[in-house]
């Protein structure tokens, strides 16, 4: 007959190398960085509860995200206005483009280039029509926000004395030459910028506090390497087009068109499919073992 516990009984001494022996284990998981699988898994939570999320939610937390990237220009021209035009400015000026994406991620606002990789791995992970509607329709409410937030902003600098001139003049210069590539160039500067902004998503889960470092690093290399940014790129053509130096239609067939694409390949195509490729096998064994550890249940 087994002894009871009395409810007021001593714990039982834990020996002094069982207790080693956790707390290196505790050190060992915490040091442990998350496999490519838990990433995965993470990221497909977050776009999943993305795609569920209100339209009305979508739409103004896009509004918002394509307003305060405005920073990311009106930082890089404050940069450019007040340094010495060196060679080495560009570098400098750079860090300024990190300002805005730094607000919109920390702040968890809608960005369409964060969506080409959120949205997209639910899909590839369970692919049906129903799923790639709901990300056709995430996309087109957040990429349409995002763009009116960018008129909105262009409309601050083009119209009111919110800047100083030479800061306004530095916008000026920035929006000509990001918008001048042409259809082509401007397709492919925009997907190494697409799979940046991706490599960021993908990384966010095991930056830990180090989540500034990473986006103001990757963010910077966006400008640093004169690539191309659909939303950032919505700022400076909203504010050509508004101060009537470049034609609408120009600015959708010529920089707005091809700079998405090239955003869309580079996050999604790219990115994406090439990080699902990591665990596809994985999450494939994963679904055969729970499928083969219900049979016994269902035919004892």
């Amino acid at each position: 007959m087994s002894k009871l516990k009395h409810p007021n009984a001593p714990a039982a001494k834990t020996e002094p190398h069982e207790e080693n022996t956790v707390n290196e284990e505790d050190t060992v998981n915490k040091a442990s960085a998350l496999s490519s699988k838990l990433i995965y898994e993470v990221i497909r939570r977050d776009g999943t509860e993305e795609m569920e999320r209100p339209l009305m939610s979508l739409w103004w937390s896009g509004v918002a995200a394509g307003m305060v990237i405005s920073l990311s220009v009106i930082g890089e021209a404050i940069f450019r206005a007040y340094l010495p035009a060196t060679q080495w400015r560009h570098l400098v000026e750079s860090l300024g483009y990190t300002f805005g994406f730094l607000v919109v991620i920390n702040g968890r606002m809608q960005l369409f280039t964060e969506n080409t990789i959120t949205s997209i791995l639910p899909v590839v992970g369970q692919w049906s029509w129903r799923n790639l509607g709901r990300v056709g329709r995430l996309w087109a409410v957040v990429l349409a926000a995002n763009v009116l937030g960018a008129f909105l902003a262009a409309a601050l600098i083009a119209f009111t004395s919110a800047f100083e001139p030479s800061v306004v003049v530095a916008i000026g210069d920035l929006s000509r030459h990001a918008t001048g590539h042409g259809w082509i160039d401007g397709f492919f500067k925009a997907v190494p910028a697409g799979i940046l902004v991706a490599a960021i998503v993908w990384m966010l889960p095991t930056a830990d506090g180090g989540k500034v470092v990473l986006i103001l690093l990757f963010t910077w290399l966006i400008a640093a390497g004169d690539f191309t940014h659909v939303v950032a790129g919505s700022v400076e053509m909203a504010y050509l087009v508004l101060i009537g130096e470049l034609p609408a239609m120009q600015a959708a067939t010529t920089f707005f068109l091809p700079v998405l694409l090239g955003n869309v390949a580079g996050g999604t195509l790219v990115f994406t499919l090439t990080a699902w490729g990591q665990v596809r096998r994985e999450l494939h064994q994963k679904s055969s073992q729970d499928q083969a550890s219900v049979i016994p249940l269902m035919f004892p």
